[in-house]
């Protein structure tokens, strides 16, 4: 159990510095996020939008878990079916947008682990909004 409680502190602490960084915004549901670029328009996706997008996913050690921009083509999503915390940035999102976010525990996978993700992690997604449908 000590275990677990050192994970989920570790990740806390992380998330907790980020929001100390310089040029991190927050969304109202209290994920942190970095504008890498600015895309245009004013449409937004919502939770029944079929979103295109590049993704990269790493853990706050720099392991890498996901990564769309190693396959052919880019992902597409129903925005409504993913966690909470990539759904909440997807949605704030323009075409074009590339964020960093970071995705506290609470917001992510929460105390159980999803294949190569361990329970309490902190998520870091480098996301690119390429369509909404």
């Amino acid at each position: 159990m000590a275990r677990k409680e050192d994970k989920r502190e570790e990740n806390e602490r992380f998330f907790d510095n980020i929001r100390k960084e310089e040029g991190i915004k927050e969304l109202e549901e209290g994920i942190l996020y970095k504008v890498i670029s600015e895309g245009t328009g004013n449409r937004h996706p919502n939770d029944n939008s079929v979103v295109t997008v590049h993704y990269r996913g790493t853990l706050i050690n720099g392991r890498e878990f996901d990564n769309s921009r190693k396959e052919l083509c880019p992902a597409a999503f129903r925005v409504g079916t993913l966690i909470d915390g990539f759904r909440t940035a997807l949605i704030n999102m323009r075409i074009g947008d590339r964020w960093i976010i970071y995705i506290t525990w609470k917001r992510g996978y929460g105390k159980r682990s999803s294949g190569p993700i361990p329970g309490y992690s902190t998520l870091i997604f480098d996301i690119e909004l390429l369509g909404i449908a």
